[in-house]
């Protein structure tokens, strides 16, 4: 920006959008001057760099509320996860899947996890997986597998994603 600016030769943008030429630097901040704005610089690794005649000071300013709007926009996905046990109760699961719908419905991914103690390692391809392909066939109005389920050490875990709306 302004005396910041090292290059010799510069090509020249004027506050309208319309390019003025390639000038010396001196000159192109004599014309900023003039117009009362700063010179900044918007290229600089084009051959000769880029300057454009240009308030700082209210760029700035709009590039901050356009960062804002940008902020406010964006959704932001949280993964929740749900835990159980390969001897989960009816109850408990049905309360689980109530869970995991409301999840889904505020948008968010969800990991659920059944993890194996002990000896009950051995119920992992029966049991575990019969509980996670049922949570899957529950949520399938509302939700997409997006990662089957998978041992991981000890636990197995399956990833579910909201569907897009239409």
């Amino acid at each position: 920006m302004n005396d910041q600016i090292r290059a010799e030769e510069i090509r020249v943008i004027d506050p309208n959008g319309k390019q003025i030429g390639i000038m010396p630097v001196s000159r192109a901040l004599a014309l900023a001057e003039e117009v009362g704005l700063d010179l900044v610089e918007v290229s600089p690794t084009a051959q000769p760099p880029v300057c454009r005649i240009m308030d700082y000071g209210k760029f700035r300013y709009e590039q901050s509320k356009k960062q804002a709007e940008a902020r406010k926009r964006q959704t932001v996905i949280e993964v929740k996860e749900i835990k159980l046990r390969p001897k989960t109760e009816k109850h408990d699961l049905d309360f689980k899947l109530k869970n995991i719908r409301k999840f889904l419905e505020a948008n968010n991914k969800v990991k659920v996890t059944v993890r194996f103690r002990g000896r009950e390692i051995i119920y992992a391809d029966t049991q575990g997986r019969a509980i996670l392909e049922r949570i899957a066939e529950e949520m399938g109005d509302i939700a997409i597998i997006q990662q089957q389920p998978a041992m991981e050490g000890r636990q197995m875990v399956m990833f579910l994603v909201p569907k897009k709306k239409k």
